[in-house]
């Protein structure tokens, strides 16, 4: 009887393991088919990020000022004394009617701008606005936004580095979406006709400031770990 039991057992156990071992192929065809897709959807993924990468470096080397520029205002992104220079010329030549520098150190005068700038006192007196609570291009697009509407301008000519101007953009129309911003690109250096991917620092430059678009772009389409960029930490309206 134990050995009717003990052969029963062993006959019905078969096909488990029969069965088991023909799933194997199965599994395994699944398994590469999976990892086939995965590999594809990864050369994809970095295929777009790659064109992206080239796309923004070509409207970064062809992004040239307007011929003749006029807005309501002029705002200027700090982060370089030539952007100011070319800014408050801008202002002496008429383009705008007021002039905000934005994100300027709490430690530095509107006196000590005016001599960099070789400015008049009355101009600086007259039409020149200093922002002191911006942290980052954020608290830029901030900063100017509550500094628009208070004038109540409608168009405004967008003064900083060729290379930054997109993401200035992005992060100025995202808080107001209403006002016609105008790029006045500053060109520190030629990136048209100079080998720049020869150039580490110019590499490095447009490598992290194209991560920094994309991650602006996903930042602004979820609204997601977006800070105020501002010194006061006092969030503002993103639609006023």
């Amino acid at each position: 009887m134990s050995m009717d039991l003990t052969t029963r057992k062993t006959v019905s156990s078969q096909p488990l393991r029969e069965r088991f071992r023909s799933d194997r192929p199965v599994r395994r065809s699944l398994i590469r088919r999976l990892l086939r897709w995965g590999g594809f959807a990864f050369i994809f993924f970095v295929a777009i990020i790659f064109g992206g990468f080239l796309h923004f470096v070509d409207s970064i080397t062809t992004l040239k000022p307007p011929l003749d520029p006029k807005a309501d205002g002029i705002v200027v992104l700090t982060g370089g004394y030539q952007r100011i220079d070319q800014a408050v010329e801008l202002l002496r030549s008429g383009a705008g009617n007021r002039l905000l520098i934005s994100g300027v150190h709490p430690t530095t005068t509107p006196s000590q701008i005016r001599k960099l700038t070789q400015s008049s006192v009355d101009l600086f007196s007259c039409c020149v606005d200093i922002g002191y609570d911006a942290l980052d291009t954020i608290g830029n697009a901030r900063e100017a936004a509550k500094w628009i509407h208070a004038r109540g301008y409608k168009s405004i000519l967008v003064v900083t580095n060729n290379y930054h101007m997109p993401r200035s953009l992005a992060e100025l129309k995202y808080v107001d979406p209403s006002t016609d911003f105008i790029p006045y690109p500053v060109v520190n250096s030629d990136l048209k006709t100079k080998n720049w991917f020869t150039d580490p620092n110019a590499l490095r430059t447009m490598i992290s400031e194209y991560a920094k678009v994309l991650l602006a772009g996903a930042r602004n389409l979820t609204g997601l770990g977006r800070p105020t960029g501002l010194r006061s930490r006092q969030p503002l309206d993103d639609d006023d």
